[in-house]
């Protein structure tokens, strides 16, 4: 009897350990806030998930940090309104990110990803030019996907993964200090990192 629950217990705890491991890829990010940690989806997104894990193995993320949050308050009246946390080499390395090519979009209508709580994605200006910045959505924000309303070319952002474990500390940077969309100070990535 003792033998049969002492497997149980082993399988159960084997169970605990590969459930979340769906064999996609997961990525830490520690920031002095605490730790998150992403899922990310080669299948739908293969081109985005690519580029990012190539930024984190080039170490283009050394001295990244989040950077910009958007909340109600710092959005004009006017404009369709989103919550997001923002990241990248932008502030810490911006003369590394100008010579970093633009990748090709993979829109939420393709990948069938949906930009809702969690949700990390691409910042971009034009289809075809985002590369190291990235967002992570704080409450569902369908503005983002393919067709919405928050960018004039309705193509969208390019979602491709979500954050499984630690959107309490990805709430608390949402609620940080910031002056007109930036965070003051800027909230410094310790590490990024493959788990």
């Amino acid at each position: 009897m003792m033998n049969y629950r002492l497997f149980i217990v082993a399988m159960l705890m084997l169970a605990n350990c590969t459930s979340p491991r769906t064999g996609n890829p997961h990525v830490g990010i520690s920031t002095r806030f605490g730790d998150i940690e992403i899922e990310l989806f080669p299948k739908q997104a293969p081109v985005t998930v690519a580029a990012f894990l190539s930024y984190i193995d080039s170490g283009y993320y050394e001295k990244s940090s989040f950077y910009r949050v958007l909340v109600d308050e710092n959005q004009p009246s006017y404009a369709p309104k989103s919550e997001i946390i923002q990241g990248g080499i932008w502030k810490a390395n911006n003369q590394l990110l100008s010579g970093i090519p633009g990748i090709k979009h993979e829109t939420t209508r393709e990948t069938k990803l949906s930009h809702t709580d969690g949700t990390i994605s691409l910042a971009r200006t034009a289809p075809g030019s985002a590369h190291t910045e990235f967002f992570i959505c704080v409450g569902d924000q369908p503005g983002y996907d393919f067709g919405g309303e928050n960018n004039p070319d309705g193509e969208g952002y390019a979602a491709f993964g979500r954050v499984i474990k630690g959107m309490d500390v990805v709430r608390r940077m949402y609620a940080a200090p910031e002056r007109d969309g930036e965070l003051t100070p800027q909230i410094f990535i310790n590490r990024i990192r493959k788990l």
